[in-house]
């Protein structure tokens, strides 16, 4: 089975080369780390005579997810060295801001050789998945290697469970590489079951997201807040993680909220780098007058836009909202996670495609503490919460409460990771 899943996957990269050299001239995708994916262990890596912890966290938000938890897990292990891998450039760069350049890497390609030379280098004995990501070689070689293998905050979307579902006969015997699932509701402990998961090895841990603690200010939060303050701008729509086809509609309920509130201003986030300039070109079409983070010197703001091209924000930028708009909802992409501005207290706002966070969504529509809005409802929502000081206060409040009232899937998944490594590495048997 190993071998024509490493045949199909050689055979598929191989179709998708074109693809990725295309992005690589256009907008420099992959090249950064295309060695380290194919097994090279840079000497930063090598450098170490510990054995060590393996963090995987795919992108921006796994990293978040686990940061928390992988603090916890240094305290804890001291004696270990705790690395983190990430597929994404912005998953690598948040990562290596919070954890070191030293102990963070490009998740390696799913084939024998680069992950055998990764887990030489790193001799893991705990192995550390974040959500759902079930490669099959890695799991096989990171077993034989004689480490542990834990998949936490593990959740299975409505997107991706009809095709996990098909490959049920499959999937039980790569599953079976994997010693213990954290998930994170119980809807996402019955699905992993579905998909071939060991009954006796899952867990419903809760949400790690729900555990991580708001950011220390950044310098631009701090400079930001007080140029809005000076300038007597605002409100302050904050809208972050937008994707393709929802700039056009945020911008033009925007120009609504301006006919109102002429000094309003927008923080809008694109979710990814490379639509930078995409949507700069878009606020020159539309004649909305804006200014970049990357360039802005402290310039007032009042009635524009501020585009935030940049990694690493975002989270802190929410406390500055009025009312925060999370992306990816308004069109069919599944949404982004609402937890970053609940952590703030401020009033949320999404659309009505969040497939990709139905629990939690459902959670803050059950306690009134986030809306819904369709596109058309859009510029109303907006006006709305804008107008009313006290509802928009209210649902802020709300969204900070049910948040601080999930807590604890941290301190829950660490005595799961810790029971689960002495069984790795028993104590010394007294004499």
């Amino acid at each position: 089975m190993y071998l024509l899943y490493s045949a199909l996957l050689a055979f598929a990269l191989l179709l998708a080369t074109p693809y990725w050299l295309l992005e690589m001239l256009r907008h420099g995708k992959y090249r950064k780390g295309l060695s380290e994916r194919l097994g090279r262990v840079p000497e930063r890596i090598r450098n170490s005579r510990r054995r060590s912890i393996w963090v995987h966290a795919v992108s921006v938000g796994e990293v978040l997810a686990v940061s928390d938890l992988l603090g916890r897990l240094r305290e804890e292990f001291p004696d270990h060295r705790v690395v983190v891998s990430t597929t994404t450039d912005t998953g690598q760069k948040l990562a290596a801001a919070r954890f070191g350049a030293e102990n963070v890497f490009y998740f390696p390609f799913d084939f024998a050789f680069s992950v055998w030379s990764w887990v030489s280098a790193l001799r893991p004995e705990l192995v550390v998945i974040a959500e759902t990501e079930f490669w099959p070689n890695f799991l096989r070689i990171v077993r034989q290697s004689g480490a542990v293998v834990a998949i936490v905050n593990a959740r299975i979307s409505d997107r991706s469970l009809p095709g996990y579902s098909s490959l049920r006969k499959i999937l039980s015997r790569v599953l079976s590489d994997v010693d213990i699932f954290l998930a994170q509701t119980a809807e996402d402990a019955r699905r992993l079951i579905g998909i071939g998961a060991a009954a006796d090895r899952v867990y419903v841990a809760g949400n790690l997201k729900y555990d991580v603690l708001p950011p220390a200010a950044r310098p631009v939060v701090t400079q930001l807040r007080l140029a809005l303050n000076e300038s007597g701008a605002g409100p302050v729509l904050v809208c972050g993680s937008t994707v393709e086809g929802e700039e056009p509609l945020l911008l033009g309920a925007f120009k609504n909220v301006l006919s109102s509130y002429p000094a309003a201003v927008m923080l809008l986030a694109p979710r990814h780098p490379e639509r930078f300039e995409e949507v700069a070109g878009l606020l020159q079409k539309l004649r909305i007058k804006f200014c970049k983070r990357s360039t802005w010197e402290g310039a007032p703001l009042t009635g524009g836009v501020l585009l935030i091209d940049s990694i690493g924000d975002l989270s802190g930028l929410y406390s500055l909202a009025d009312v925060a708009f999370v992306g990816g909802s308004l069109v069919a992409r599944g949404g982004h996670s609402i937890i970053e501005p609940a952590q703030h207290g401020v009033a949320i706002l999404v659309g009505s495609h969040t497939e990709n966070f139905r629990d939690i969504v459902s959670l803050f529509q059950s306690r009134q503490a986030i809306r819904v809005v369709s596109a058309g409802e859009l510029p109303l929502a907006f006006l709305e919460l804008l107008s009313n000081a006290s509802e928009r206060r209210a649902l802020g409040r709300r969204a900070l409460e049910t948040l601080e009232s999930q807590r604890g899937a941290t301190q829950f998944t660490l005595e799961k990771l810790r029971a689960l490594l002495k069984e790795r590495v028993p104590e010394a048997n007294p004499a």
